[in-house]
């Protein structure tokens, strides 16, 4: 692999906050995608959904698709710009791990929970699970992953929040938010990477449910420029036993097109700014971008996707039932701590045993197993304690 100057060298880390020999046969970054993988929060990602619920179609994006889909367009970005891509796949990879079951509903619901309580971000959450909440390894919690990898999953964070990373952390992983400074471009190619994906397979997804149709698609230049190329280049697309391959053809289409772009712009903007190494750049504006012209585009299909899917009647209502269901789980387990799992029960009776007690300390642990919890174990679990079946 051949690295530009400005890429992350993992021979350079800015290390792990609990020492350990190098691996023999594995760089620093390829280290902490296996231990990504291998982790118990990774595995939960394939029941953790985006838009549609887990039980509404097995064919729909979930959190674990996803974040697979965004490792696959990043390292292609990387490749190209001589990035470093094991450092974009690892933070691909993690980047939701922190994502509570059903989708942004279930954030919404658990950030109204814990207001009083420090609130709930789930980049936070995603550093949280990869530095406290897996229990793997005898020496530490967490997985300890690199300086790197940890920056680029905290994607975005308050400046509260920031402050208490700092205070036992100083300048690491909370610095760059109260200093207004950018992550690696590695990390910065993730974030676009992110966007690039869930446009696109919010649009399939879409299209799947019934919720959008191909004829609102074509009101969109973004979309309906790579129809038109893929219907010139395959006429019997037309025939509408064939939409399902006219939709694909489209969507592939555009997502080369969104690649190519970000490559080109990107290019262009490092070799005006010129960083002449990893911290020159962070102290840059961001340099991995669209071209104007994209970059326009893109927020419009955005937006489209908001007022025409994420917003949809039938999204609504399920996931009004979604945060219902979190709103119940976490009033229930504040109340009744026991009811969780052997390992959260007992930090949460610690923490009830402190003299004077924090409850904010309490709620966290509440906030922390349930944030972890599949789309299906939180629906089954809700049926456990109330005896409703809200979400079948």
């Amino acid at each position: 692999m051949i690295l530009e100057p400005y890429a992350c060298d993992p021979a350079r880390s800015l290390g792990r906050r609990f020492f350990e020999p190098e691996a023999p046969t594995r760089t620093a970054f390829q280290r902490d995608r296996d231990r990504i993988v291998h982790s118990t929060a990774f595995r939960r990602l394939v029941y953790k959904t985006q838009v549609f619920l887990n039980h509404e179609g097995d064919l729909f994006r979930t959190r674990m698709t996803h974040s697979l889909e965004v490792a696959q367009l990043g390292r292609s970005i990387a490749r190209a710009l001589g990035l470093n891509e094991d450092l974009v796949e690892a933070i691909a990879l993690a980047h939701d791990l922190g994502h509570t079951p059903f989708g942004h509903a279930g954030q919404s619901a658990l950030n109204a929970c814990m207001q009083g309580y420090g609130g709930f971000e789930h980049n936070l959450q995603s550093l949280r699970v990869v530095d406290q909440l897996e229990e793997r390894y005898p020496q530490f919690d967490g997985l300890n992953l690199t300086f790197e990898t940890r920056e680029g999953i905290l994607k975005h964070c308050s400046r509260n929040h920031a402050l208490e990373i700092e205070a036992v952390e100083p300048a690491g992983v909370g610095s760059r938010f109260l200093h207004n400074a950018q992550p690696s471009l590695e990390a910065q190619l993730c974030n676009l990477a992110d966007e690039i994906a869930y446009n696109a397979h919010d649009v399939d997804d879409g299209v799947r449910s019934g919720l959008i149709s191909m004829e609102q698609l074509q009101e969109l230049p973004l979309v309906d420029e790579f129809r038109q190329q893929a219907l010139a280049a395959h006429p019997h697309l037309a025939d509408p036993p064939q939409a399902r391959r006219l939709l694909y053809e489209s969507i592939r289409l555009m997502l080369s097109a969104q690649v190519y772009d970000v490559i080109e712009a990107t290019q262009a903007a490092i070799a005006s700014a010129q960083p002449s190494d990893v911290s020159h750049a962070r102290t840059m504006p961001a340099l991995v971008q669209f071209g104007a012209s994209m970059r326009e585009r893109s927020l419009a299909l955005k937006a489209f996707l908001m007022h025409k899917l994420y917003r949809h009647p039938q999204v609504v209502d399920t996931m009004a039932v979604a945060q219902s269901v979190v709103h119940d789980l976490f009033l229930i387990y504040s109340e009744k701590p026991g009811e969780m799992q052997s390992g959260f029960a007992a930090r949460a009776a610690t923490e009830q045993a402190r003299t004077p007690p924090v409850p904010a300390e309490a709620r966290r642990v509440v906030a922390d197993y349930i944030a972890g919890m599949t789309d299906r174990f939180a629906a089954k679990e809700h049926a456990r304690l109330t005896g409703k079946h809200m979400l079948v």
